[in-house]
């Protein structure tokens, strides 16, 4: 029997920056990210494409061209037309999301460090409206079946950044005014997903947003990382999926997929 082909687009929310082991330093992707963690879980081979920064358009159509200078083609041009599974995170960047987190943060920030990034963190270029962005990923959709015409293909939701456990300035230097701000960009986010698979026929969302709510920024067990100017300086990157975020999310996609493989098979 053949083995299971999945295939990983997106950016860094999928790629795994600043997880260990970094196995290609110009994507920022780690070899423990969700696809890869959930490729191991299905004993599938894995086509990982994920590259942090990326916007539907580094997917779809536009080279990409990294902070280290690397640049990488459109992430579709590498798609297998025999791919059984696509899992796709993205459109964050295209929203000005996490960076426009970053970059708020750093401009709030008071304390002995105050000014050491300015200048080096700019603020996001990017930043549309929801149908615009729905429109992005339902272009990257028809593409996808167009490549890979079997493909199932799964709409992995951002892990929630903040939630009802963020407290303003804790574990952040947001106020309750910017993290609201920050909540509604999320929601934007997840409509974004679930309209593309109402839309489209063999796209599934799977709702990470909601059901990790409760590992927000600020809650007993995160599974994203908050905002310390420390963190620059040891490697690490704010408002970003920890590994254990990226386990919990392989497993929700793991879920899925087995559900799926259950049902067909009682037809």
């Amino acid at each position: 029997m053949a083995r299971l082909k999945v295939a990983a687009l997106g950016s860094s929310f999928a790629a795994g920056p600043a997880i260990d082991p970094i196995v290609n330093a110009g994507a920022q992707r780690s070899g423990r990210n969700y696809p890869n963690q959930l490729a191991q879980k299905l004993d599938a081979d894995l086509t990982d494409l994920t590259v942090s920064g990326a916007t539907m358009l580094n997917v779809l159509n536009e080279a990409q061209t990294t902070r280290s200078g690397e640049t990488f083609p459109p992430q579709l041009n590498h798609l297998p037309a025999q791919t059984d599974i696509v899992t796709l995170t993205g459109g964050g960047n295209d929203m000005g999301y996490s960076s426009g987190m970053i970059y708020d943060s750093a401009m709030a920030y008071k304390g002995p460090l105050e000014g050491m990034l300015d200048g080096l963190i700019e603020a996001p270029a990017t930043s549309m409206a929801g149908q615009q962005l729905t429109d992005r990923f339902i272009a990257v959709i028809d593409k996808v079946k167009e490549i890979a015409p079997k493909a199932r293909i799964y709409l992995v939701e951002y892990i929630a950044v903040f939630g009802p456990a963020t407290q303003p300035n804790v574990g952040t230097t947001l106020d309750k005014e910017a993290i609201e701000q920050y909540r509604e960009r999320a929601r934007v986010l997840s409509k974004a997903y679930q309209d593309v698979a109402t839309a489209r026929p063999g796209v599934e969302c799977i709702a990470v947003a909601k059901d990790s709510e409760a590992h927000c920024v600020g809650s007993a067990e995160p599974w994203i990382t908050g905002f310390a100017m420390d963190m620059f300086l040891e490697g690490l990157v704010p408002y970003h999926p920890n590994l254990a975020g990226h386990t919990a999310v392989a497993e929700m996609v793991y879920r899925r997929i087995q559900a799926a493989k259950d049902a067909s098979s009682q037809l």
